[in-house]
């Protein structure tokens, strides 16, 4: 059976998801509103910051902060200084830029990563890309995110690529200016060369991510442990079809949301913005 293209699910919440988020976020519908006032108040007080201030975008901000304004502000702040330090990189961002288009998606699900054709550059930024349309999806913000990185064929080539520079900007990103909830990342099929790619990131990974990383090698079984059979593909000894994303699978979605990402270009620093 084939596996649908994917696209984000803006159904409304369930009752369930409701209140996972009032156990795990303190979302009411009272705090979500004085959180949601108060952090628009600060942002107008903060004249050298520059982000929309409509509800549904504060919420981006203030649910992994668990509706602490101040926690949510700060954060924004970390937004803006990741954007700034990495300017280069990320400066009007967009899918179509740089070939980023579906020989790329295809090149990184169908193969082994090959760095001539997909630097870490362009690595990072489409990683960069996804998130920021899985932080529209409100269920997301809600639940977090779960990460599977699937190391088979890994090589020197790789490992060349993932250098002690883009571990750093990658994991300062995901643990500092991401604003979405990591729940768990969980390393599956990582040969005995992981131990140099781990080399790089073990330096830069803060407490907090170290208790949500777990590795399981080539034990799916382990893996089950944290994630039921039915929620994963075969590839991974689940019970769903078998994973083969290509661009067909993830271009489309990325390219339904491009409004969103222009405008995420221009948030940050007020003195930033073209």
């Amino acid at each position: 059976m084939a596996v649908p293209p994917f696209t984000l699910n803006f159904a409304p919440l369930s009752d369930s998801l409701l209140e996972l988020s009032r156990v795990e976020l303190r979302e009411t519908p009272e705090i979500r509103e004085k959180a949601i006032k108060e952090l628009r108040q600060l942002l107008h007080a903060a004249t050298d910051l520059h982000y929309r201030d409509d509800d549904d975008f504060l919420l981006i901000f203030l649910r992994p902060c668990h509706f602490y304004p101040e926690s949510a502000l700060k954060m924004m702040r970390r937004v803006a200084e990741f954007k700034k330090n990495h300017n280069a990189l990320l400066k009007n961002v967009m899918p179509e830029d740089e070939s980023f288009n579906q020989s790329t998606f295809t090149w990184l699900a169908n193969s082994p990563w090959d760095p001539k054709i997909v630097n870490s550059d362009k690595l990072f930024r489409i990683f960069y890309l996804v998130h920021l349309a899985a932080q529209l999806e409100v269920a997301t913000q809600i639940r977090g995110v779960v990460v599977i990185m699937d190391f088979d064929g890994l090589s020197m080539k790789q490992i060349r690529a993932l250098s002690p520079a883009f571990s750093k900007r990658l994991l300062t990103f995901i643990q500092e200016a991401m604003p979405l909830r990591l729940k768990e990342v969980h390393i599956i099929k990582q040969p005995y060369l992981f131990k140099m790619v781990w080399a790089f990131f073990k330096p830069f990974i803060q407490e907090k991510l170290g208790k949500r990383m777990h590795f399981h090698g080539g034990d799916m079984k382990s893996l089950h442990k944290f994630m039921d059979p039915d929620y994963l593909p075969a590839n991974y000894g689940g019970n769903l079809p078998a994973i083969n994303y290509g661009g067909k699978n993830w271009f489309p979605c990325i390219l339904d949301h491009v409004n969103h990402i222009e405008k995420w270009n221009s948030y940050g620093y007020a003195n930033a913005i073209p």
